[in-house]
């Protein structure tokens, strides 16, 4: 796209450092250093992508450079789920019937005392499903609790109802305060107690005027958070019913090849590039170009030893996928509990998502069984 790019990472090793023109050993949620490297580059643009670790740091540079950028204290807002669910629940956004922030002060055994249960637990400040856990009754809420705080920065964690529905997504692009919901996505998830993503889809199947409801919802959150700019990654549970309830909201794009392949693939919007042009205060290309159904599988895996690196081209060609991976012989796998387990994507384009999802889980189950 003809732009110098620059990435900061904690990590000396950080993967992204070898695919930018320059870059620097620094936290991304260390907003003083993020901006003392972002001034002294004189940067014309900043973001985060598929983290909710650098939504902070993004914000406060655009705020202390005068660049384009989500308000810093709408980054403070969402950064916090119980004010989020506080939020939505005030603005009848959706249905959610109970909500509580907890942290090491609270009186856990007093508060499960009085929740209907199954609830669902999880860090006010987590991504990925870290520290995510479902309670059904109040004797597993203590460890629940400090599992949900122990994957919390700030050892907070929030208390919601448990819904019984399917998962989907949402991602959308706020363009001079303007919002565009890009797309809505079926997902595949873990089996309890985790709930990790395993794959997305587009079109996502619901029924038409369900699935308006749910884009009327996205529509409706950001507006009521204030979220002036940027990508919003947004999670929901939709009922046999058709009743919609939000569960998470990330002011960033969502992970697990969204942006390159997701929305790309299932809309035609070339999403990564319209964010980086958003970043830079450029003018946005949301146009629609070809497109069809996609679908896409993580490479998930129970523990194990890869004993044998399958031939990734050949399974290509044979299912017609797009296969993305870390995977090398020897290499030690954990079960897959959350994203950071998995250990890369099949991605498969088709007529239909469900045509799509063959293919691709075919392929996922081949490189399983020549793997392990």
């Amino acid at each position: 796209m003809g732009y110098e790019t620059l990435t900061v990472d904690a990590d000396p090793h950080a993967i992204g450092f070898s695919h930018a023109h320059k870059h620097a050993v620094v936290n991304i949620v260390d907003e003083k250093a993020c901006l003392e490297y972002a001034k002294a580059e004189r940067v014309d643009g900043v973001l985060t992508a598929a983290t909710d670790f650098g939504v902070l740091s993004a914000a406060y540079v655009a705020q202390e450079m005068g660049l384009p950028g989500l308000k810093y204290e709408v980054a403070q807002l969402i950064k916090n789920k119980y004010r989020v669910r506080k939020c939505l629940y005030e603005a009848h956004v959706d249905d959610t019937e109970q909500a509580y922030e907890v942290n090491a002060d609270t009186d856990i055994d007093d508060l499960a005392r009085k929740l209907t249960y199954p609830v669902m637990v999880k860090p006010c400040d987590g991504s990925g499903s870290r520290g995510a856990s479902r309670v059904d009754a109040p004797s597993d809420l203590p460890k629940a609790c400090a599992y949900a705080m122990n994957g919390s920065i700030t050892h907070r964690a929030e208390i919601e109802t448990f819904i019984f529905g399917q998962e989907y997504g949402a991602e959308s692009l706020v363009v001079n305060g303007q919002v565009h919901v890009l797309g809505i996505m079926k997902k595949w998830m873990t089996k309890p107690p985790y709930y990790a993503e395993l794959g997305h889809a587009i079109p996502c199947g619901l029924p038409q005027e369900v699935e308006k409801k749910a884009w009327a919802a996205v529509k409706k959150a950001i507006e009521t958070l204030g979220i002036n700019f940027g990508s919003v990654n947004m999670d929901m549970l939709i009922t046999a019913d058709g009743k919609v309830y939000i569960v998470d909201i990330g002011a960033r794009m969502g992970g697990n090849m969204i942006g390159p392949c997701v929305i790309p693939y299932g809309t035609g919007v070339d999403y990564v590039g319209a964010m980086i042009q958003n970043a830079v205060g450029d003018p946005v290309d949301l146009g629609a170009k070809e497109h069809g159904a996609v679908a896409t599988k993580l490479l998930a895996f129970p523990e194990g030893i890869v004993k044998h690196l399958p031939d990734m081209k050949a399974i290509e060609k044979r299912y017609d996928v797009e296969i993305y991976h870390h995977m090398s012989e020897g290499m030690k796998v954990n079960e897959y509990h959350t994203n950071l387990d998995g250990c890369g994507y099949v991605v498969a384009k088709g007529k239909s998502a469900v045509e799509a999802e063959k293919r691709a889980a075919a392929a996922l189950t081949e490189i399983r069984e020549e793997a392990f």
